[in-house]
């Protein structure tokens, strides 16, 4: 079996690219020929060269760095037929879906073992148009923040320059006319954000999406409507107090399996795919169930957060839901 690892130099603080022979005896240990690529300032480093092993045929692919890199890595995979199974070694600011998995965030050698203990899950990952992501995006004033802070002040300061230039950004915050369709509704009128989550870890938060399984074919959608700067304070609060925001009146949030964004009138939304930057609406999110095989730490991840379901079930279940389609 091979392996590649592929890692971003400059993430973290970027110590990474002295742990490089360390990992690879990790992966040599749980059974795999591993070689590394390390990723360049060209545009798509890590997107390209993940698509080159999978088309060779590599069986795992290892993205190290933080969730940008991961997102690249999804996207050189996403649309093959044939995909390699990944593991992830979180060496960024917020590693939002680490955190989810329960993967070692704090120690790049450690998160490489998770491969030793040979637990999987078949995850899922959204389509957004022509890109894919596979943790979080979304749109609104809000989400911009990510795109202000400079990459020295991530390296320098870590989560805390998202919270430094976020606090710098509130009193800017505008609500946007918009139009969002989901499974079971429509939203038609003035939102400061919306975001569409695979997992429950968001921004380093793990209470924003309280119910999120991962693997079930969903997403959860957060949509909170127009707010003014109080009612944003107090909507922190809740997150913070055990996700309880999602029964405030100023949030909708339900769990889909497709969305669709857009403007009204002239308005202007930038998406947020994982972080990065994914183009402006009008723009499609379609959940692929089950898209991609993941290494996590399986045992430590909480039972609610898991599909634990059989194939044979799940099988059912999308028939039941297909068969409720055409009924409609």
């Amino acid at each position: 079996m091979r392996a590649r690892l592929i890692y971003n130099p400059t993430s973290g603080h970027e110590t990474l690219p002295h742990s490089v022979g360390d990992i690879l005896n990790v992966l040599e240990e749980a059974g795999y020929e591993a070689s590394a690529y390390r990723t360049t300032a060209k545009k798509k480093s890590a997107l390209k060269e993940a698509r080159r092993v999978a088309q060779e045929g590599f069986d795992l692919v290892v993205a190290a760095g933080g969730d940008g890199t991961i997102n690249e890595v999804i996207n050189g995979i996403a649309d093959l037929e044939k995909r390699p199974e990944m593991a992830i070694i979180p060496a960024g600011t917020t590693n939002d879906y680490a955190r989810a998995l329960k993967i070692p965030r704090d120690d790049v050698v450690e998160a490489a073992k998770v491969v030793l203990k040979k637990q999987k899950l078949d995850v899922d990952i959204g389509q957004a148009g022509e890109h894919y992501f596979i943790n979080i995006a979304g749109g609104g004033s809000m989400t911009e923040l990510t795109y202000e802070v400079p990459s020295a002040y991530k390296s320098i300061l870590g989560y805390l320059a998202y919270l430094v230039k976020g606090a710098e950004l509130l009193p800017r915050i505008s609500p946007i006319d918009m139009h969002i369709e989901y499974d079971d509704g429509v939203f038609d009128g003035k939102a400061t954000m919306f975001l569409i989550g695979l997992t429950n870890s968001i921004g380093g938060m793990e209470q924003i999406a309280p119910n999120s399984v991962i693997g079930d074919g969903t997403f959860s959608l957060i949509i909170v409507k127009e707010t003014n700067l109080r009612d944003l304070v107090h909507l922190i609060t809740l997150v913070l107090n055990g996700g309880r925001h999602v029964d405030n009146p100023k949030v909708i949030y339900t769990k889909t399996k497709e969305i669709t964004v857009k403007a009204n009138d002239d308005n202007r939304i930038m998406i947020n795919l994982d972080g990065e930057y994914g183009g402006d609406a009008p723009m499609k999110f379609k959940n692929l169930h089950n898209h991609v095989r993941m290494y996590a730490n399986v045992d430590s991840i909480p039972l609610k957060a898991l599909d634990t379901r059989s194939d044979e079930e799940k099988d059912v279940g999308e028939k039941i839901i297909e068969e409720e389609k055409h009924l409609d």
